[in-house]
């Protein structure tokens, strides 16, 4: 029998032999994940030798990865926010860059809190619930209401709101953008799809080939979605609303073009990780 600390160098070597990005980080939370244990486990427990039915878990996991699927797609979960939400075929895993959204919804929504003494939001596009379910999870005075096109996407996004405790102040509705929405909201939240539809196949097989096609395709020019968001969203912001938004990293002048000519006004823009644009938030045309 093998060492878990074994495996686990097969499993790097196997990945950077293959010329995978990130072999050593990949290999750690394959193993850890399909093993069941934290990444501290691993250390801890280097020298203990793993079961028949454990090798073979991790060998099939590790042939997955060399087949260029994502690391978070053969665990079936990812973590967002402190938070754990399952994938499904239906949505996008949720990465670390979208957390910048969450970081800067934050602020308004309470805000919103302390006018109103509670906070809607609708997230448009909804995929896992997982910018919705953070943002329940972390200001307790507010409800969502998220809309997705994927009944499968609905389902995944009703489990995690569930799973982290939220599923009391989350509702779903099926339909693209605002055409299953009723009402007003303090926030309009969104990850759009904004990728350039001539651009999708070339990008890596990790996502070409296991991120759905609707939440990455945005149109001929990436902005479809914008502009479909801008055109309904006054009818659907109370006042002193703000629509947060997600956006690719050349697309800050593109949107903000589309949001102004919709009669919104850009109030705050941030960068992710790697210092490329990546959310623009707007006001509210309609003021106290």
């Amino acid at each position: 029998m093998a060492t878990l600390q074994a495996i686990y160098r097969q499993a790097a070597d196997a990945f950077a032999a293959a010329g995978l990005d990130a072999p050593a980080d990949d290999a750690r939370h394959l193993v850890s994940g399909i093993l069941g244990l934290s990444l501290s486990g691993m250390m801890s427990e280097g020298a203990r030798e793993l079961e028949a039915d454990e090798e073979a878990a991790v060998a099939a996991a590790v042939k997955r990865r060399l087949a260029c699927e994502p690391v978070y797609r053969i665990l079936g979960a990812r973590e967002f926010y402190g938070l754990d939400f399952m994938l499904s075929d239906d949505t996008l895993e949720p990465r670390p860059d979208t957390e910048i959204l969450v970081e800067h919804c934050l602020p308004w929504l309470e805000r919103a809190v302390q006018r109103n003494g509670a906070a809607r939001i609708v997230d448009l596009g909804t995929g896992t619930g997982a910018i919705a379910v953070a943002l329940l999870k972390n200001c307790a005075e507010t409800t969502a209401l998220a809309t997705d096109i994927a009944e499968g996407a609905l389902e995944t996004a009703r489990a995690n709101a569930l799973i982290n405790g939220v599923a009391d102040r989350f509702v779903t509705r099926r339909g693209p953008w605002f055409s299953a929405v009723q009402g007003r909201f303090d926030m309009i939240v969104s990850n759009p799809p904004y990728i350039v539809s001539d651009v999708i196949a070339t990008l890596a097989p990790e996502v070409r080939e296991h991120d759905p096609a609707l939440a990455l395709d945005g149109g001929a020019d990436g902005l479809d979605a914008y502009r479909a968001i801008a055109a309904q969203a006054d009818a659907h912001l109370a006042e002193n609303g703000v629509i947060a938004l997600e956006i690719g990293f050349d697309q800050k002048d593109m949107v903000t073009a589309i949001f102004r000519e919709a009669g919104f006004t850009p109030v705050e823009s941030h960068r992710d990780l790697g210092g490329n644009d990546r959310v623009v938030i707007f006001a509210s045309a309609r003021k106290s």
